[in-house]
């Protein structure tokens, strides 16, 4: 582990930005099955800061704060032509289940699910407001 990472569950967290972030936590969990582990709601109904738990890794997420000193640093997928400029690999048990899940619940599939020539097996997909999300069984902490 590099000296400068603290020993904890998971020491890299993506943050997301969402415009209907409430809808979208319960899209998450629903979709791809990740678990509420902290939701801090603003008084308007939009979320301040919210944490779901996959695994023993995580993410971040938020409502879109236009005017904020973050907000003003990202930008949604609608509002530079769909494209993205990182994304997160989810490490998962059963690539044909989540697949299936993520399905029903509307996913756009941008890579549909496939055997990897570097081992494993995945896909990629795009939730409700864009962000593409790569889901697989290959694992890299794994040789």
């Amino acid at each position: 582990m590099s000296a400068n990472a603290r020993n904890t569950r998971a020491t890299l967290i993506p943050c997301l930005r969402y415009r209907n972030a409430a809808a979208m936590i319960e899209w998450l969990c629903g979709a791809f099955g990740f678990e509420k582990h902290a939701v801090y709601p603003n008084a308007d109904g939009s979320i301040a800061h919210a944490q779901l738990s996959f695994g023993n890794g995580m993410i971040m997420l938020g409502s879109v704060q236009n005017g904020s000193e973050w907000g003003g640093l990202i930008k949604q997928p609608d509002e530079i032509g769909g494209a993205e400029t990182q994304s997160a690999y989810v490490v998962v048990a059963n690539a044909d289940l989540v697949h299936a899940q993520a399905l029903a619940a509307g996913a756009e599939i941008v890579i549909d699910i496939k055997d990897e020539d570097y081992g494993g097996r995945g896909f990629s997909c795009r939730d409700p407001e864009g962000h593409l999300w790569n889901f697989g069984t290959y694992d890299p902490w794994q040789r």
